[in-house]
């Protein structure tokens, strides 16, 4: 008598990165049940019992952009050496990944969650911490530009970190929004203008 098996199971990596796709390029209130069900293709108790819940399984989702896709964005800045290349060198890779042709276009970190009323809000308390870790490594990259004798001592670099990381997360919407990679690269060129500028006033 030949035993009943149990079922096949699915390939859980590629489950999730197929998540994280939808996830998006929809945003997470956006995205539905059935939206995984098809993406994924499973059905939802296979995802309750692999993910545990919507909001668990885009946490992973979460986790996996930054150790992939958005993990590129932030390791371009080791490879430069001095503080002015890693940011502009972080700026070009940040357009050249928000405006793929074959992903969503834009950050998921940026554009994840909405601000809305009836939205998740642990959800958006974990894309607002993991924004600021962004902003902290931008602002540490800066500060050993100072300790290395390449920038001053006196500029706010704190300030100066925020006006990067606000200009990298325009960059992501103005993508999702079409704008084209020419126009950014250029938009990423007027910014890197304002450098100079930015040390001398403060």
């Amino acid at each position: 008598m030949i035993k009943k098996g149990r079922p096949r199971k699915f390939e859980r990596t590629i489950a999730l990165e197929k998540a994280m796709q939808i996830f998006w390029k929809k945003g997470f209130e956006n995205t539905s049940m059935p939206n995984l069900i098809e993406a994924m293709n499973i059905n939802s108790p296979s995802i309750y019992a692999a993910f545990g819940s919507k909001e668990k399984l885009f946490l992973e989702a979460i986790d996996l952009y930054i150790s992939t896709e958005g993990g590129k964005i932030w390791a371009s800045m080791a490879i430069e050496p001095t503080a002015r290349k890693a940011i502009e060198c972080m700026l070009n890779v940040s357009v050249e990944e928000f405006t793929r042709t074959d992903k969503p276009h834009g950050c998921l970190i940026a554009l994840g969650s909405l601000y809305s009323e009836g939205g998740n809000e642990e959800i958006r308390k974990v894309l607002k911490a993991r924004r600021e870790k962004c902003m902290t490594i931008l602002h540490e990259r800066l500060k050993q530009g100072v300790e290395e004798g390449e920038l001053p001592q006196n500029p706010d670099w704190q300030a100066i970190a925020a006006y990067y990381i606000t200009l990298q997360q325009g960059l992501s919407i103005q993508a999702r929004d079409g704008a084209s990679r020419e126009v950014l690269l250029v938009v990423v060129n007027c910014a890197m203008l304002t450098w100079d500028i930015l040390i001398d006033r403060h």
